[in-house]
């Protein structure tokens, strides 16, 4: 380790050190990179994500009360349901009942599981997915959460619902573009088919089920917006880092703290995921074009080539700016790239020069490329030298 990189991991913990964080100064130190050492990033990313307060005389009564809520959320959504359908499945179902599984009445507790299993299944299907190229999904959790592994609790967990449910999930298109993406580095999905998952022995569960269990309670307290296919790529970054914490006493509780982040960033990049915002000046259309817009001014023989060759912001920009680049670069990059993304004031507006400065960075190629060898390009983005990119990032946004 070098003195200067020491040096920096001591203002790091100068700065976390105050009563009262200097948020000024941390955005400051965070944007050029968070070490990993000490846990140094994920108690960054909570602050930065809005879930700590600045005052450090807070936090302990305040994470007691936010991990409590967790696990009421827990209690209410996942195990009380699970019990209600355990317990009718013991009996023979009567259909004179004032509530039974043909019940067509929108307020039906069946009629809310059978909708709540078409979100659980996509969701499914997602999370065994997640990073297959690295195997720490796959793997037992440390911390696995008492109180849904509780063998007093005789109830459906979520993956005994997927097992045995025979409902489809609903289909959500991936690319509401209409554009077929080409995969990302380390994204191949055969790696780990879905249907050869190791079982964990009881008492245990894996790092995937976390996540699947996060992003099944989003879902159903953001009934608007629910899940959609791609948020798996947005916690997935969170949950890793606070679950791999050196600190155990953090680590305990990744599940809760991830949630609550997730949340906070959903709440800023939510429109991006609501069809209905495309076109507005929030939704992802704006923010498509506004790559563009910057591109034209900063390299206008770039812009043109693109425009000539047809080659449109959404073919490939609707991936890298809703999920934030999380599919174009291996996990350890994108942490990286999320540093600066989340340490910057304007937050997203940072994103726009990123992906301006992916482009510059290969225009030679785009220029001698025709559509077919640029859209491969751009669809399978080939410079994985993220340090470059944010520092062409950082003087495209300064005007340099």
């Amino acid at each position: 380790m070098s003195s200067s990189y020491k040096n920096r991991i001591q203002e790091f913990k100068a700065t976390l050190s105050e009563q009262e964080i200097d948020l000024k100064a941390l955005r400051e130190l965070c944007f050029s990179g968070i070490p990993c050492e000490g846990g140094i990033r994920a108690l960054c990313w909570k602050i930065l994500l809005n879930y700590l307060p600045l005052d450090q005389a807070l936090w302990e009564t305040f994470l007691t009360k936010q991990r409590d809520l967790y696990a009421q959320f827990l209690r209410e959504m996942i195990i009380q349901p699970g019990i209600a359908k355990a317990n009718l499945g013991v009996s023979r179902e009567d259909v004179t009942l004032e509530d039974h599984p043909l019940n067509p009445n929108p307020d039906s507790r069946w009629n809310t599981y059978f909708k709540d299993n078409e979100v659980l299944l996509q969701i499914d299907k997602d999370v065994r997915r997640l990073y297959p190229d690295m195997a720490f999904f796959q793997r037992p959790t440390d911390f696995p959460s008492q109180l849904i592994l509780d063998p007093q609790n005789e109830y459906e967990t979520l993956r005994r619902r997927v097992e045995q449910t025979t409902l489809k999930a609903q289909t959500v298109n991936r690319n509401r573009s209409g554009v077929t993406n080409v995969s990302s580095p380390g994204k191949a999905l055969h790696l780990y088919p879905s249907n050869e998952y190791e079982v964990l022995p009881n008492g245990c569960e894996a790092h995937w089920e976390v996540v699947e269990r996060i992003l099944f309670i989003y879902a159903k307290l953001n009934p608007g917006i629910a899940y959609v296919q791609g948020m798996n790529e947005i916690v997935g970054p969170i949950y890793y880092t606070f679950a791999t914490d050196p600190n155990n006493q953090w680590k305990e509780h990744a599940e809760a703290d991830t949630f609550f982040c997730f949340t906070n960033l959903m709440s800023e990049n939510r429109d991006n995921f609501i069809k209905s915002l495309d076109d507005s000046q929030c939704g992802i259309t704006f923010k498509m074009e506004s790559v563009f817009s910057k591109l034209k001014e900063k390299d206008t023989e770039l812009y043109m080539k693109l425009q000539e060759q047809n080659i449109k912001p959404q073919y490939f920009t609707f991936r890298w700016l809703t999920l934030l680049l999380s599919q174009e670069f291996l996990l350890p990059d994108v942490i990286r790239i999320w540093d600066s993304l989340f340490s910057d004031q304007e937050r997203f507006d940072f994103l726009i020069p990123v992906c301006c400065a992916m482009l510059t960075l290969i225009r030679d190629q785009l220029l001698a490329g025709d559509f077919t060898t640029n859209m491969r390009l751009l669809q399978d983005y080939p410079i994985s030298d993220v340090h470059a990119i944010l520092i062409k990032a950082k003087e495209l946004q300064e005007g340099l």
